[in-house]
């Protein structure tokens, strides 16, 4: 049996480039010695394989015994994260203050006090140029010690100037930690409740903010405070479905890169997160014309030469370029075009598979399977949504579930299907009766396919345009807008009564939007 989802080694020598293999093999032959020899024949013979098999690794490292695998593996695995740390150095500024940190240490136990406090003191600017305080505080406390033990001989007042810096630092490090926490927290708060669904959720969610947001200057902020602090805010209001507040911070969140735009290239990932979210916010505001500039912006910095790619990077900048190319088509009422780019989507999710939870597949499903049904193929869209509905864990975004399972009734209905239609009705049926979270959308719409059957042809457009009364009155309460988010009922619903396609109906409402 394969063992390449398990073997960390195995994956670690996989996900390497061929410029970081080459800088590898380098590195290993350095050492000159048998055993570096050894571990170099065993990296070759895992990189030769697709999948990992033991006994094929045996057969073609021939210098490494079968017991003496398991410490040769741990040793490879040590190597080759010694060579990553080398070869990526250049591009990563911790990394750097990190090994200048050791160097000091060393000075420091072979009595060169001096050059070890220069070499902190290098460190220490370094770090608070790079909005790494963390770095610079421990530089402080190296200092500290020194000054503490020995007589260096530095300038008069040493101590005061030492402990006021470590007390600044110390302050904007913890301030970072208490933002962060909250940020997290709430995006946490996030994937366990969903949006808010009524006061009770809201007030929830305000008294949730409030405890664990810390009072923050502004004006005195570093890059990192300012960033969480913007990111709990965007959180938080998304929770609530305050989407201009979001917007707002998201905004916010942005130009803080604009304003340090060396850090769009050190912290690439939270810069890309920043842009998504700023799209997120411009979606659920139906915001076309600024949503179509953030996305070049982003396809822009996907291109851009000065970038340096990493898997993490990479990742993100397809899920959230695909996403959002998807959300446009759906802005624009574009579903039958929007199925030009499928292939490449699914390629892609395949390509990285290994990197995506299944809550990101379980999302693109839905997303393709929309774009099918808002273009007419009833029968392909059924094929997406039964990915989602067929996956084991329900729990796994239950709101999804839930909307994925009534998109595949109305598609059961549309392709005539009235068999299937009643088998989907009773799935659904027992679905609903274990969520905790049914709101009014949901069930209104459940209790009318459940009873079209019974609908007379002559009656079913005055049934539409009741189902639709009641969805519009029931969508202008604040804490029902989550289902609609999901699912553009209303524009079906307008479809079958003037019997248009629903793509027209939505490419109609675009053009009121311009």
């Amino acid at each position: 049996m394969s063992n390449e989802t398990t073997d960390p080694v195995f994956q670690l020598v996989k996900s390497l480039t061929k410029t970081e293999k080459r800088h590898f093999r380098l590195f290993a032959k350095r050492q000159g010695s048998t055993e570096g020899l050894k571990f170099l024949q065993l990296f070759d013979a895992m990189d030769g394989q697709a999948l990992y098999e033991e006994e094929k690794v045996l057969e073609n490292a021939p210098a490494v015994k079968k017991t003496q695998l398991p410490n040769m593996k741990a040793n490879l695995y040590r190597q080759l994260l010694s060579s990553l740390r080398l070869y990526h150095a250049s591009q990563n500024t911790d990394i750097q203050l990190h090994e200048q940190m050791d160097y000091a240490r060393v000075l420091y136990n072979k009595g060169f006090y001096q050059q070890s406090l220069k070499m902190l003191e290098k460190v220490k600017v370094s770090a608070q140029q790079a909005e790494m305080p963390h770095i610079a505080l421990m530089a402080i406390d190296f200092e500290k010690l020194i000054e503490s033990q020995y007589i260096t001989r530095s300038l008069e007042g040493r101590a005061e100037s030492l402990s006021a810096e470590a007390i600044d630092t110390a302050q904007h490090v913890s301030q970072i930690h208490a933002l962060s926490n909250a940020a997290l927290r709430l995006y946490g708060l996030y994937i366990r409740m969903g949006h808010s669904r009524n006061v009770e959720d809201y007030n929830h969610t305000t008294d949730f903010f409030k405890a664990n947001m810390p009072e923050v200057d502004l004006t005195r902020a570093g890059f990192y405070e300012k960033l969480y602090y913007y990111q709990a805010h965007v959180w938080y209001h998304y929770i609530n479905q305050n989407f201009k507040s979001c917007y707002r911070y998201a905004q916010k969140w942005v130009d803080l890169f604009e304003l340090y735009p060396e850090m769009k290239y050190k912290q690439d990932t939270l810069y890309i997160k920043g842009l998504h979210n700023l799209l997120l916010s411009l979606y659920n505001m139906l915001y076309y014309s600024r949503f179509v500039e953030v996305l070049k912006k982003l396809e822009d910095f996907s291109a851009d030469p000065d970038r340096r790619p990493t898997p993490n990077s990479e990742v993100l900048l397809f899920l959230f370029i695909y996403t959002n190319k998807i959300n446009s088509f759906f802005l624009k009422g574009e579903f039958t075009e929007g199925l030009q780019i499928i292939p490449e989507l699914l390629e892609n999710l395949n390509r990285y598979r290994s990197h995506l939870d299944p809550h990101r597949m379980l999302t693109f499903y839905y997303k393709i399977a929309s774009l099918y049904f808002g273009s007419g193929d009833n029968y392909k869209a059924i094929e997406y949504l039964n990915k989602i509905i067929q996956y084991k864990d329900t729990s796994l975004r239950e709101d999804l579930q839930c909307f994925a399972r009534i998109l595949n009734l109305i598609a059961h209905y549309e392709a005539g299907e009235d068999e299937g239609l009643e088998y989907q009705i009773r799935s659904v049926y027992r679905f609903l009766g274990k969520m905790n979270d049914q709101q009014e959308m949901q069930v209104e719409i459940f209790r009318f396919l459940r009873n079209l059957g019974d609908v007379s042809p002559n009656e079913l457009k005055e049934a539409f345009i009741n189902l639709k009364e009641k969805l519009l009155l029931i969508s202008a309460d604040p804490y029902e807008k989550r289902p609609f988010l999901y699912l553009d009922i209303i524009s079906w619903l307008e479809s079958k009564i003037e019997n248009v396609p629903v793509q027209d109906i939505v490419k109609r409402k675009y053009r009121h939007l311009k």
